[in-house]
């Protein structure tokens, strides 16, 4: 793994946080070419860059959590919500979206789908994780037992992953993979712009 420290606001994860974070990462894997630019949506500390520098050539983060904006060798951190804090007309081969839907608003997700479509190119991928609507009761007490940092599990609203085929989906952006993993707490769907 490269040294890369983000400066980041809030709780820091536990043991725990970073092995279910690692096992999200880690499906990421087989979708990543090498030599792609990379946008990680909710980047939180750049894991998802540090795990996969090597494939990676450049590499944006965005998270409204960071302390401040930085560029650090190749990657540029962000402090921002998406899509409203990018500008420009920068271009990526694949964007992240690792356990990030199920903290926005379902009639948000269009203007979400939009800005993957536009900030894509031709072949690009949307690697997306969303965890089941049960998760949050086992997050509510992996974090009393304080097990779990609980970062941002207020915002979870109860959202089904199985509306995200036809939320980000559209004539350019077609779903190519779908899977359940983490002992089918969590799911796996990735997006083609064709």
């Amino acid at each position: 793994m490269t040294t890369l420290t983000v400066p980041i606001v809030g709780p820091q994860l536990r043991p725990l946080d970073r092995m279910l974070r690692a096992w999200r990462i880690h499906k990421v894997k087989s979708y990543l070419r090498r030599g792609s630019a990379v946008l990680d949506v909710g980047c939180h500390d750049g894991a998802l860059f540090r795990t996969f520098a090597d494939r990676i050539t450049r590499g944006v983060g965005l998270d409204p959590t960071l302390d401040h904006s930085a560029t650090i060798g190749r990657f540029r951190f962000i402090v921002g919500a998406f899509p409203s804090a990018l500008d420009g007309d920068e271009r990526f081969d694949a964007i992240a979206l690792l356990a990030v839907l199920e903290h926005v608003d379902p009639m948000e997700l269009p203007l979400w789908r939009d800005a993957c479509e536009r900030l894509l190119v031709p072949g690009g991928l949307v690697i997306a994780t969303v965890p089941s609507p049960f998760v949050d009761t086992v997050l509510d007490v992996l974090t009393r037992l304080h097990l779990i940092a609980g970062m941002s599990v207020d915002e979870h609203h109860g959202f089904d992953p199985a509306g995200v085929p036809s939320l980000l989906s559209s004539p350019s952006l077609t779903l190519i993979a779908q899977q359940r993993f983490e002992l089918g707490m969590n799911n796996l769907y990735v997006f083609r712009k064709t």
